[in-house]
């Protein structure tokens, strides 16, 4: 997916309305995963279940995402890929785990899953996942080619004029609520344009943000 498929994604999640299936079976991490999930992504519905039975129980329409813990208890999540998969084939799974063994995470992606989280992670890295995942589940608009907004390898990406503002003053440290204040934007608005400059930039976090952007001549 190239840089302008992605950051078109990442509009398009911001503007319509979808449903995300959290599993897990401890209420307060699915309360707090609830309120970062409806933070970044303003339209979704989050949809919670305890264990694996309680989210196949009764629900027809597919999600258009999974988030999945491994330790479940009843039938835990490395073994529940197979049964959701199964149920919904076309919807992407995200694992959630504590469990950091790489071996648990090459397993969770041999049995289906399209990327492997750690609980430990921040809430912008788990975003992004999310982000990337959604946006190569979705429909490319007609007439989009590859170089529509940049190239590969080095090419400036296209950002627009407020996407240029941000990462100036991201470049210089600033946090979310510092660049809202000398923007005039909510602190809203400026997480969505730092996670739409890291989707062109093709990076996950702040410092990767400068690194690439530095590199690339996007900032002095």
């Amino acid at each position: 997916m190239t840089a302008w498929q992605a950051l078109h994604a990442v509009v398009k999640l911001e503007m319509v309305s979808f449903c995300i299936l959290l599993v897990d079976d401890h209420a307060l991490f699915r309360s707090g995963m609830r309120l970062v999930l409806q933070s970044y992504l303003p339209h979704v519905e989050v949809l919670e279940a305890a264990s694996l039975e309680q989210a196949v129980r009764g629900r027809i329409e597919p999600p258009a995402l999974v988030l999945l813990d491994i330790q479940l208890q009843g039938v835990n999540g490395l073994e529940g890929i197979g049964l959701l998969k199964q149920r919904w084939p076309k919807v992407p799974l995200i694992i959630l785990s504590s469990d950091l063994d790489p071996a648990t995470a090459r397993l969770a992606l041999q049995r289906g899953a399209a990327a492997f989280v750690s609980k430990a992670d921040t809430a912008e890295k788990i975003i992004q996942v999310i982000y990337r995942t959604l946006a190569g589940h979705l429909p490319v608009p007609a007439g989009a080619t590859p170089h529509s907004s940049a190239s590969e390898g080095d090419a400036k990406p296209r950002l627009t004029p407020r996407q240029c503002e941000v990462l100036d003053l991201l470049c210089e440290g600033l946090s979310n609520k510092l660049i809202a204040r000398r923007l005039e934007l909510s602190e809203f608005t400026v997480r969505g344009h730092v996670q739409s400059v890291f989707v062109l930039l093709q990076v996950s976090s702040r410092a990767q943000a400068t690194f690439a952007a530095r590199r690339i001549g996007l900032v002095g």
